[in-house]
């Protein structure tokens, strides 16, 4: 993580209907390549952190939060207003909620330490640093 770890945690949604802080400084941020993490972003992988999952606080636009499951497991909140994807819940680890990065007000604040799920990278995303690249998730291993 960079920073300190002082100071507001806030973030939001694109159109500001949603706004949240966090309880707890993030932690375990990384890239995730999985394909639910892709067709939920758009992109070819997602930067997100975790942080308790009683720490993620909705201060505005709780009725705003659409949830739809993304997996067996796995339950993702977005805007129901503009779609920007802001938390994923997984039932295997109620303890936790894993939100994404660039929803925070300053996203500069956490550095992505790892990427998971590489096994699932589309072959062109190469990415260009030499943070640990887990096949699958970090329990499983190095590549």
């Amino acid at each position: 993580m960079s920073g300190d770890g002082s100071g507001d945690w806030t973030g939001g949604c694109l159109c500001g209907t949603v706004r949240y802080r966090l309880a707890s400084a993030p932690t375990d941020a990384g890239w995730c390549h999985c394909r639910t993490c892709q067709l939920n972003s758009g992109s070819p992988a997602m930067a997100f952190a975790s942080v308790p999952a009683d720490a993620f606080v909705v201060e505005q636009g709780l009725a705003s939060i659409g949830r739809a499951s993304s997996s067996e497991s796995g339950e993702r909140w977005f805007c129901r207003a503009c779609g920007t994807p802001l938390l994923m819940r997984d039932t295997s680890a109620p303890a936790t909620a894993d939100f994404s990065l660039a929803t925070l007000d300053h996203p500069e604040r956490v550095t992505p330490r790892f990427h998971m799920f590489y096994a699932s990278r589309i072959p062109w995303a190469k990415p260009a640093d030499d943070l640990p690249r887990y096949p699958r998730s970090r329990a499983e291993g190095l590549s």
